[in-house]
């Protein structure tokens, strides 16, 4: 890392120093669209069609709010800097040659739109139309980061026309998910037509980062990550059990080394490089089966944060994710969060680390094959209680 750049993070569990948070004012509805069907869950679909690029209920808008102001006051308690994204209104209509949206969504979540590796900001493409300028709102960020020392680059800019979608991929999907290849290309929204990166499909362990291929992530995408960090880090493709994966923070959450927070419904076994390291799986979520969620599932309740390897943001009301983190010797700290899981993200959605005090370590030392599959082998007899 560059001595002199105010960028530097290596995993999710060092030290936070400076941190992104996101922010919800001005979030609109996406328009329908096949990218929206295929990640969201099905009970918001009418409400997608009924609402696209009109707003959400105010006040959830305002408890959202209310949500990441006391987040931020506390990150800053703990003397952590914080960044906030420029204001947007993501109700104005944009489009390119080929198409045209009648808005865009949030700049809720900027884990989503870019991969901190080290000293270097990589920005996403995003697989959406509706988030095809999710990056700019985070652009003053960014210069300011480049002007300091850092290193910045963006990924390709997708065309996302209709060559880079497949409307048929509902009908191409399995009766259930295969251990063996539990999300064949066919059953894919996006295609690999051009390269397509969402960073939240991103998990970083050093100088080893995995990698999910998903309904926002293709392998085109992930090549492209894996050439552009070329030999300093080591990309990994993995595959779990979820038939409409996008992000892995609600699936496969590092906690520290040597320690991973698991969905027990999605990872009935660890990536082969795993075996060895403790396993916690997540408890059953408390949010409420009924609760409006207009982006993602309550599994949504594991998307926690790392303050340091101790200590830990967990969602206020998650209390049986509480005791086990606590019984497991983390120190938690809840924050109510709930508002803003409706919207779609946790504490790791809403955060981008830009800096966290500890340098490029090897987790892994005997590096492995790029794309290794899930193994049957890997689980430690030491289970917590027993799931975007």
């Amino acid at each position: 890392m560059a001595e002199n750049s105010p960028v530097g993070s290596y995993t999710e569990w060092d030290p936070l120093e400076e941190v992104i948070v996101g922010v919800i004012d001005g979030a609109a509805v996406p328009p329908w669209h096949p990218a929206i069907e295929a990640t969201v869950p099905p009970e918001a679909w009418d409400f997608y069609r009924r609402n696209g690029g009109g707003g959400f209920p105010q006040k959830q808008i305002e408890a959202a709010h209310e949500e990441l102001e006391g987040f931020v006051s506390i990150l800053e308690g703990e003397g952590v800097t914080v960044r906030r994204p420029d204001p947007v209104d993501q109700s104005r209509s944009f489009g390119t040659a080929d198409w045209t949206s009648t808005g865009g969504s949030s700049h809720t979540f900027p884990r989503d739109i870019a991969l901190v590796a080290g000293d270097q900001i990589v920005e996403a493409t995003m697989g959406w139309r509706s988030y095809y300028f999710a990056t700019h709102p985070f652009r003053t960020i960014f210069k300011d980061y480049f002007r300091r020392g850092a290193r910045w680059v963006a990924a390709p800019k997708p065309q996302l026309t209709n060559d880079s979608y497949n409307p048929g991929y509902a009908a191409a999907k399995p009766a259930a998910p295969s251990p063996g290849d539990p999300f064949p290309d066919a059953t894919s929204v996006i295609t690999e037509f051009e390269p397509i990166v969402d960073a939240g499909d991103f998990m970083r362990f050093g100088r080893d980062i995995l990698v999910q291929r998903s309904h926002v992530t293709n392998r085109f995408g992930i090549e492209w990550v894996r050439r552009l960090l070329g030999n300093e880090f080591r990309v990994h493709e993995v595959a779990f059990m979820d038939d409409h994966p996008m992000h892995l923070n609600a699936t496969f959450v590092p906690l520290r080394p040597g320690r991973v927070l698991i969905n027990p419904e999605r990872v009935p076994e660890l990536p082969e490089m795993f075996a060895g390291w403790d396993v916690l799986i997540c408890p059953e979520p408390a949010i409420p089966a009924d609760q409006t969620m207009y982006f993602c599932s309550r599994w949504i309740a594991m998307n926690t944060l790392m303050l340091d390897q101790d200590r830990i943001f967990v969602e206020a009301q998650e209390t049986e994710l509480l005791r086990l983190l606590e019984k497991e010797g983390f120190t938690p700290i809840p924050v109510p969060f709930r508002t803003v899981n409706t919207f779609g993200g946790g504490f790791h959605c809403a955060t981008l680390d830009v800096r966290r005090r500890g340098g490029l370590e090897d987790y892994f030392p005997q590096g492995g094959d790029p794309l290794e599959p899930p193994s049957r082998t890997g689980r430690s007899s030491r289970h917590g209680s027993g799931a975007s």
